[in-house]
């Protein structure tokens, strides 16, 4: 099934990028590094070529992670992560964020700008499975989060950030970056505990908050302010900022997807879920991810060619059947039929994460071949368009 008709493809044509970036840090800190660092590309490099190589850093920075810690181990297992491997994180996130941010100016000295590079850098690439999923993953390790429901937490509070921004642009045509966001200060507020870890090791984060601060002779500070650990208030504090931004949204079609996702993760219980203090909870957050990003993407793809936002996705279905095979005990006091053995629930989480990497390739192989073919450009080489009265607007 194609993802694009014929009408959804002529809208192409009539799309302009428009944002708003308000960051301070973005405009006299990072802006004038930015600029400079473009400068050291030769104009043969294509600018989806560039953000390709700001994926295969993040990519790179987990393959570190899974050769020295594939089960996700933190407080209840062996410590094998190196402390220096924090800090190969905090460069690579950094040179990703860079690389991210000059790709459009890249665009825009080779004369490549397109809606190809609005999808592929936030839709195929970009916030949507790196900083939004694969670098969750690695915050979290560093937190010593790990198995957590708290890990769990910081999925969704991360990816719905980046929804209701998807959503808001779609509904506005603006990509808003407030005084404070996601691709910018948020990055940098990840480097930071990435250094701090890789300094004092990701022990550090579990001192006590109240503790920590000097709070604790203080007595009514004491009665109002839980004294959790400082990785539990960071999540806590990042959730709040999030709750703030969904009481002036509406968006629905994202909480029905995370309800179905956090009810496959309750069985048996919430204090003894079989995927989250196991080893096959890494599985099932890269397969979350990769289904968001699936999502999102055609939410990108909606918005750049002017056609109905997707309200849901096929693989919602194959989520609820996991939810509700896992709460078979509870509706119908029977046991699952999929996943009624550990052996068979590791299948099907599997399975699950091979069927969403699947789509997801399909989806972006697809749209990109659709796209350039109709717009007659190339996605990682530079080159003239072969239709001058198809070009674009503006990439992001």
């Amino acid at each position: 099934m194609p993802y694009l008709s014929p009408t959804a493809l002529n809208n192409l044509r009539l799309y302009t990028y428009k944002a708003v970036d308000k960051s301070l840090v973005s405009r006299y800190i990072l802006g004038p590094y930015w600029n400079w660092f473009i400068t050291l590309w030769p104009l043969t490099v294509a600018p989806n070529t560039i953000t390709l190589l700001g994926l295969a850093i993040v990519v790179f920075n987990v393959l570190t992670l899974l050769i020295y810690d594939p089960l996700y181990y933190t407080k209840d297992g062996p410590d094998g992560l190196p402390q220096w491997i924090y800090f190969t994180w905090a460069l690579g996130l950094f040179m990703y964020q860079t690389f991210d941010a000059v790709d459009g100016k890249q665009a825009r000295r080779t004369g490549m700008a397109s809606p190809l590079g609005e999808l592929f850098d936030h839709g195929i690439h970009q916030r949507s499975l790196s900083t939004s999923h694969l670098e969750v993953i690695l915050a979290c390790r560093a937190l010593n989060l790990g198995r957590s429901w708290w890990t769990v937490t910081s999925q969704i509070a991360t990816l719905a950030n980046f929804y209701l921004a998807t959503w808001e642009e779609y509904h506005t045509g603006i990509m808003y970056f407030g005084p404070f966001s996601g691709p910018i200060e948020g990055i940098l507020v990840i480097i930071f505990i990435y250094i701090i870890s890789g300094t004092f090791g990701p022990s550090f984060w579990d001192q006590r908050f109240v503790t920590f601060a000097q709070l604790d002779h203080i007595p009514r500070v004491v009665d109002i302010v839980p004294d959790i650990d400082l990785n539990e208030a960071f999540i806590v504090l990042s959730v709040f900022v999030l709750a703030l931004n969904i009481l002036s949204r509406y968006c629905l079609p994202f909480h029905y997807r995370q309800v179905l996702q956090i009810l496959s993760l309750l069985h048996p219980s919430f204090h003894h879920s079989n995927i989250v203090h196991s080893s096959l909870f890494l599985p099932v957050m890269c397969a979350w991810g990769l289904q968001f990003a699936h999502h999102i993407g055609r939410a990108i793809l909606s918005h750049v060619t002017n056609t109905p936002f997707p309200l849901w996705s096929s693989m919602w279905v194959w989520t609820a059947i996991g939810a509700l095979d896992a709460h078979l005990p509870v509706l119908l006091h029977r046991p699952p039929i999929i996943q009624s053995t550990p052996k068979r629930t590791a299948l099907f989480v599997y399975v699950t994460l091979a069927i969403s990497f699947f789509a997801y390739a399909r989806f972006c192989t697809v749209v990109i071949k659709d796209i350039t073919e109709h717009l007659g450009i190339a996605c990682f080489t530079v080159r003239n368009k072969d239709n001058p009265s198809n070009g674009c607007s503006k990439r992001s």
